[in-house]
């Protein structure tokens, strides 16, 4: 059996990164949440106004065996715009902002030079503004938000914003596609 990680990443709205990392070969679940913030059980209605300090994430629990945590990361940062402070998109606010949570010092490590390397690579015209730090409490999500694009793939939202990170993925990252239910 194979030993599972977990990485806890925020870019934006999590349905985005929910729907990429769920066609990820490698990841065995993945979870809407927030973390990073100052209360203890926030909700999405919370969460939503930028008081609480949380940031929404998915938690994806991944065998490392398959799929490496830095090709997680190089996935994380080609599909979201780790360069705008507290923002994606027209998502503004503090619950938008790019993080990584690592769990324990080789994520922290490797997070640190996934990140170093695409500056050095000038891979975006501004500097990265992500955010790292240790994860403290991940937050469940209620159960609408997990899987949100899979239930509702039509909804404008879905078509506009994710269709084109989920295009993104499949175009740049098609060697870590599913294949199959199977993969």
């Amino acid at each position: 059996m194979n030993i599972l990680e977990t990485a806890t990443l925020g870019g934006g709205c999590f349905w985005c990164l929910d729907a990429v990392f769920r066609q990820t070969r490698g990841v065995l679940t993945v979870r809407s949440g927030f973390a990073g913030g100052e209360i203890e059980n926030p909700t999405y209605h919370a969460v939503v106004t930028g008081t609480t300090g949380h940031a929404e994430v998915v938690q994806v629990d991944f065998d490392p065996s398959v799929i490496p945590y830095e090709v997680l990361l190089q996935i994380f940062f080609t599909i979201h715009d780790p360069t705008t402070l507290n923002r994606q998109g027209a998502d503004k606010g503090v619950q938008y902002r790019s993080i990584i949570l690592t769990d324990g010092p080789d994520q922290m490590r490797t997070a640190r030079q996934v990140m170093e390397d695409l500056e050095n690579a000038a891979i975006f015209p501004d500097p990265i503004v992500t955010q790292v730090k240790e994860l403290g409490d991940f937050w469940h999500a209620e159960a609408v938000h997990d899987d949100f694009y899979g239930k509702n793939p039509y909804q404008p939202y879905c078509r506009i914003v994710i269709d084109p990170k989920v295009a993104k993925f499949r175009a740049h990252f098609s060697e870590w596609m599913l294949r199959d239910a199977g993969d």
